[in-house]
Parts: C-alpha cells; sequence; structure tokens
C-alpha cells in the first residue's frame, strides 16, 4: 500500500511513507523537506555572497525576513486557484480555517513564493542599499535548490504526476494508498486521478497500481540542469542579474513544456495558471536579457560581479575599505577597540 515504483527502471520501493510520528504529533516528510531546503538555499546563497563581495549576514537577515512571507504568499496563490477546496457547501468557516492553516500535506504553488520572494527582495535591497541584481544573481542558486527538495517532497505525497503511461519511466503508485486516505474519490472528481489511469491499472508486487508520468521528476531533474548551467556560467556572466533572468528563462521553458502533461494544475476558466505565468517569465526574462546584451553591444557599461576566491574577494573588500577611508586596513586579527 505504501510503494512506489518504476517497474520499467527496475525500482521497486515496497514501502515509502509519508511522514512519522513524535510524540503523538505527525510530522510530514513534505514540510521537513521544505524546511530542508531553506537551509540549503541559505548556505549556498552565502557562500556566493562571500565570493562576490557580499556581506553574508545580508543574506541571514533576508532569509529571516522571507521565510513567512514566501510560505504565505505560495499557500495564498495555491488556495486562490482552488477554492472550492476550501470554501463551499457543508465546509464550516472553522474547517476551511483549518484547511487552509494545513499545509502537511502539500499545497505549495511554487510562483507565490517566488512572487512574494522578489516583494521582499525589493524591499529589503532598498532598506539595506544593496545592489538588487547582484544579489538577485546570488540568492537565485538557493531557489533552485529550494525548487529540488520540494519536488521530493512532492514524492512522498504521491502528488504532482502527469496523465496515464504505459513507458519505462513509469511511477506506478497502489490504488490502496489513496483509498487508505480517504482520497481517491475527491481526487477522481477534481481529474487528478483520471479513469484511463484506472481503467489501465497494473499489479505490481499484489497491488493494483495507477502508471503515471513522474512530473516531479522531470521537473526536478530541468531544474537540476538550470543549476549546473548557472554554476558553470557564473564565471562567464556579462552583467549583474544576468543569472536570475536566464534562471527565470529556463525555469519558465521548462515549466510550461511539464506542466502541459500535468493532472493537477491549477486552472483558470480553461487555461492552466502555470503555463500562463511561465509565458510571463519567459517573454519578460527575454526582453531583459535582450535589451542588456544590446547595450552591452553598444559600449554601454553595466555593473558584473563575477564571483571569484573567497581570498580574492576578501582582498579586493580591503582595497575598497583602504580607497574609501584614505588608511590602510589593519592586518593583524587584534580587536581595533582593544
Amino acid at each position: 500500500m505504501n510503494g512506489i515504483y518504476f517497474p520499467g527502471l527496475g525500482i521497486n520501493l515496497s514501502d515509502v511513507p509519508d511522514g512519522f510520528t513524535i510524540f503523538g504529533f505527525e510530522i510530514k516528510f513534505y514540510g521537513l523537506i521544505i524546511a530542508i531546503g531553506f537551509v540549503l538555499a541559505l548556505k549556498i546563497a552565502m557562500s556566493q555572497a562571500e565570493k562576490t563581495g557580499l556581506s553574508e549576514e545580508n543574506y541571514i537577515d533576508y532569509f529571516l525576513w522571507m521565510i513567512i512571507p514566501t510560505i504565505l504568499g505560495a499557500r495564498i496563490y495555491y488556495i486562490l486557484f482552488n477554492l472550492k477546496e476550501y470554501v463551499g457547501e457543508g465546509i464550516s468557516f472553522g474547517e476551511s480555517l483549518r484547511r487552509m492553516i494545513d499545509i502537511r500535506n502539500g499545497g505549495l504553488a511554487i510562483y507565490g513564493g517566488i512572487i512574494a520572494g522578489v516583494l521582499v527582495s525589493w524591499i529589503f535591497t532598498k532598506k539595506k542599499k544593496i545592489y538588487l541584481p547582484q544579489f538577485a544573481d546570488n540568492i537565485t542558486y538557493g531557489i533552485l535548490i529550494g525548487q529540488i527538495m520540494g519536488r521530493w517532497g512532492n514524492f512522498f505525497n504521491r502528488e504532482v504526476f502527469g496523465s496515464y503511461t504505459n513507458s519505462f519511466f513509469r511511477m506506478a503508485i497502489p490504488v490502496r494508498y489513496y483509498e487508505n486516505k480517504s482520497s481517491l474519490s475527491y481526487l477522481q472528481s477534481t481529474g487528478v486521478i483520471t479513469d484511463e489511469m484506472l481503467k489501465n491499472t497494473e499489479i505490481i508486487n499484489g497491488q493494483e497500481c495507477i502508471t503515471v508520468v513522474p512530473s516531479f521528476l522531470l521537473e526536478g531533474l530541468w531544474n537540476l540542469g538550470v543549476l549546473i548551467f548557472l554554476f558553470w556560467y557564473r564565471k562567464r556572466k556579462k552583467f549583474d542579474g544576468e543569472l536570475s533572468m536566464i534562471y527565470i528563462l529556463g525555469y519558465g521553458v521548462g515549466r510550461f513544456l511539464i506542466e502541459g502533461n500535468r493532472t493537477d494544475s491549477l486552472m483558470v476558466g480553461p487555461l492552466k495558471v502555470s503555463q500562463v505565468v511561465a509565458i510571463l517569465c519567459v517573454v519578460t526574462a527575454l526582453a531583459v536579457l535582450i535589451r542588456n546584451y544590446m547595450k552591452l553591444r553598444a559600449g554601454y557599461p553595466l555593473p558584473c560581479h563575477r564571483p571569484v576566491s573567497k581570498k580574492a574577494a576578501k582582498a579586493e573588500g580591503e582595497k575598497k575599505e583602504t580607497e574609501n577611508t584614505g588608511e590602510p586596513v589593519e592586518e593583524s586579527g587584534e580587536d581595533p577597540e582593544e
């Protein structure tokens, strides 16, 4: 019942729980993985900050600023485009509020989190007098790490999958898993689990399973590819903000393609919300990139802080401090106040 299988690849995970219990309190792997993703995102952003001459403390402050707004943004975005799950006939106010607050079983839309994160970034950099494009380049790696981690949270929740397939990379999930969660009827009524899936079940390890496209895995691998490219390209970037725009472009293209096959997409009329937003992201990123490439071609200088070694970044920082004060920087480790 708790198995997840990839029969075409010879992978049979017979017992994959979606959480565990400590002192009577149930902890979902989804929430735990999201939390780990935030920590890893902060770590990589701080590492890149040090290599581009920015203060690591600023990134700690930023992540403290953005944790709650991004979670709220991701949740509100999801609720707004899926209201019937939370508000409707037969759902009391208390039950509606409880469902909205409970995110342990999923229900976070990455675009809502990104929108909230961008707003927080703009406010934060204005307040701290930090150059936003440079700041954005450094946090882009962390965003991708968080997204990749989040997709594995979807894996444990058996969600974010595509239509029926019998191909070699199909993912098989026992029907009894959803029956035991009392969610099968709801998932059928919303079209997440389709009639085609239930008519073409496959028996694996004695379990009747639906076989679907593992969209979560495809998106995770796509994001990993974007992340690897950014790490390779970071020392070759032409201007501050280029990396963040390449991320928005690359993620938008991948999300548009993968979203087309998902059965659990948020909808606005006949359109898939994520595909509409993905197109807007691609167009916006392309416009910014083309404009800046044309400026560079015309000889217009644009700020560009490429990452260097920690030692070189420290030396550059000391050089700037010397230029600003007109005095040499103390090289001893003694506290100047002592």
